[in-house]
């Protein structure tokens, strides 16, 4: 039994024999599922790439050779193999250990990232640096088989795959999920014979086969897989494909691994794995509820935390309007770039399976397609995380915006996030979308104001809409939102009035300082800007001639956010904008923790807002 928690480096892997190896990873199953069920992260992508991550520190020499993963949320295997075992409990806490590979941490982190189909472009990259370095080290990049559906992976694939001088290695981590397997005798046979020793000593480095003989012998096998219809999309865009292949058997992967390293020419590595392996309820799990997890119990598979009664996150708020939209709209479409259970709308392809297209990891494919349906003058709605809209910003600048298409964006995990820190804080869409002609922004504070806004969105605004909602819950008994306030343009509200110095939210941030003003009994106008863009003139006007302090507060940064729209108009209408202050967050990339601890450190929490009320409150 390895003590998991005094491992420093991957080295010690070379000294194991396959027992222990495979006692090894029993061993560390265990350990991912009982630490992740006390602080919640990915949970199904990480069971099932543990052999296949032992077998790579096994071949490989990290860091000398880059293992560049794709994503990262599958990387927890790697961080208990290069020393961070012991870091576990403070998993995807402030201060504490990251849920995706982070360069601080450890010198084995070579890539991060958070958004899908990186890995190939940037493992192009390290390729291209070791051609010009004449090193001989490898570079590979762990990819899961949905990644592939991104035209970024198909761009890198063209690229490095006709590149004879380049020799990058991927493994394609495929849950069956995305990829057919590729079954048969003749494709059998042409696996068996890629591995045998000849055949390896025959194309290594160095060889005295002729040239003219190597390449016609290249020929007839890929002719021969062509007949049987075994030709892969890796054999035609140039790669060495071998697979598919037991992403569980460790025998197995070290025995492949070793003949791709000694390859020296691109290939990849078709490996078959069980997504959740080890834990009966991720194993069984089609809907993609255990990709990701809060805290829980590891008997029941059930949340330590349930939600209370008539608590909606906002996601199922938005999804429960579309289903409304879809019954009495059957032109009506959903285009979604592989976030259903993301968006929480199982329920509505349930319902109307021919009303909602999945596209796969596409968003800017997603936002074209839907301007197309948009340009038909049919009804479309594109649900997406704020941080991965940024993928899709041309389409959404060029396509949709330009040509001022009715497409209703669904902004998904907007302000902060928590505990995916980075890459996944919902920080800069405002930013990016509010410079852009034709688009309006929008907020609701509550259940039935976000509906009135939904209402709005596809029933009387005429170009694109942006509708942003965040990743926490509120308490609304959803069948009591029918009779809804009918929004003709935009506007904001006043909420308390009588007050000593204003105060301009909207959104989830809105609700919380009505509640705040009110039973702090605080002397303050809360103003609700629900329209971010365009904003509300006349109510701007008049917040801005009171000659009282105004100030401004949101959960993105400050750099183009809100208040940095209301200093903008401010001087085109030739207001007075000098007692305008803006409370966000910095012009940085704010790390992962609990949303609560966050607001805490930068100044937006509950008793820092009311200390600064106070302050700022005339004597």
């Amino acid at each position: 039994m390895i003590d998991l928690l005094k491992i420093d480096n991957p080295a010690f892997l070379k000294k194991l024999s396959l027992v222990e190896l495979n006692e090894l990873a029993d061993q560390i199953r265990d350990f991912l599922i009982e630490n992740v069920a006390k602080t919640g992260g990915h949970l199904s992508s990480n069971l099932g790439v543990v052999e296949l991550t032992i077998a790579l520190h096994y071949v490989f020499e990290s860091p000398k050779d880059r293992l560049i993963f794709d994503v990262g949320h599958q990387g927890y295997t790697h961080k208990i193999l290069t020393g961070r075992a012991k870091d576990f409990p403070s998993l995807r806490k402030i201060n504490g250990l990251s849920g995706f590979l982070k360069q601080q941490e450890s010198v084995h982190d070579v890539w991060e990232a958070g958004h899908s189909s990186t890995a190939m472009a940037a493992l192009a990259g390290f390729e291209i640096v070791r051609q010009i370095n004449h090193d001989t080290y490898k570079n590979v990049a762990l990819v899961g088989d949905g990644s592939l559906n991104s035209g970024l992976s198909f761009e890198a694939l063209n690229f490095l795959g006709q590149r004879q001088n380049l020799a990058p290695i991927i493994i394609l981590n495929d849950n069956e999920m995305s990829i057919s397997k590729n079954v048969g005798t003749i494709s059998k046979m042409l696996t068996s014979m890629r591995t045998t020793k000849p055949y390896l000593k025959a194309t290594r480095k160095g060889n005295r086969i002729p040239h003219f003989l190597k390449n016609w012998k290249e020929r007839i096998a890929r002719m021969i897989r062509g007949l049987a219809k075994n030709m892969t999309i890796f054999d035609e865009f140039g790669f060495k494909y071998y697979g598919p292949i037991d992403g569980h058997n460790l025998k197995t992967l070290i025995k492949y691994l070793q003949i791709v390293k000694f390859l020296n020419k691109p290939c990849v590595l078709h490996i078959i794995t069980k997504k959740g392996k080890g834990y009966p309820f991720a194993e069984n799990d089609m809907d993609g509820h255990w990709h990701g997890v809060k805290p829980f119990n590891i008997k029941t598979g059930l949340p330590l935390d349930g939600k209370a009664e008539n608590e909606h996150s906002w996601s199922n708020i938005i999804s429960e309007y579309l289903c409304e939209r879809a019954k009495n709209n059957p032109d009506f479409r959903i285009v979604i770039p592989a976030m259903i259970a993301g968006a929480d709308l199982y329920k509505f392809q349930n319902n109307y399976p021919n009303q909602i297209i999945d596209v796969g990891i596409c968003e800017a494919f997603a936002v074209c397609f839907a301007g197309g349906i948009a340009m038909e003058n049919k009804s479309v709605f594109v649900p997406v995380y704020s941080s991965f809209l940024q993928r899709a910003y041309d389409q959404v600048s060029h396509d949709v915006a330009r040509q001022n298409l009715h497409v209703v964006f669904g902004i998904d995990r907007s302000g902060l996030v928590g505990e995916d820190g980075e890459t996944h804080q919902g920080l800069y869409d405002i930013a990016f979308l509010r410079h852009m002609p034709n688009m309006q922004i929008i907020q609701g504070m509550t259940v039935p104001e976000t509906y009135s806004l939904l209402d709005y969105a596809f029933n009387t605004a005429k170009g694109p809409v942006a509708i942003r909602y965040s990743n926490g819950t509120v308490k609304s008994d959803l069948s009591l939102n029918d009779d809804r306030e009918i929004i003709t343009k935009p506007s904001w509200l006043q909420i308390t009035e009588d007050g000593a110095i204003n105060l301009i939210a909207y959104g989830d941030n809105a609700f919380r300082m009505q509640c705040l003003i009110e039973n702090n009994r605080l002397l303050v106008n809360l103003y609700n800007a629900r329209f971010i863009k365009p904003i509300d003139e006349d109510m701007l006007t008049k917040i801005l001639k009171s000659g009282l302090i105004t100030i401004v507060l949101e959960d993105v940064t400050v750099s183009g956010g809100l208040g940095s729209a209301i200093f903008e108009n401010g001087q085109r209408l030739k207001l007075p904008t000098d007692n305008i202050r803006v409370l966000g967050l910095p012009d940085q990339f704010i790390e992962h923790g609990a949303v609560k601890d966050l607001y805490q450190k930068y100044g937006l929490d509950d008793d820092t807002i009311m200390k600064y009320l106070k302050d700022n409150l005339p004597i």
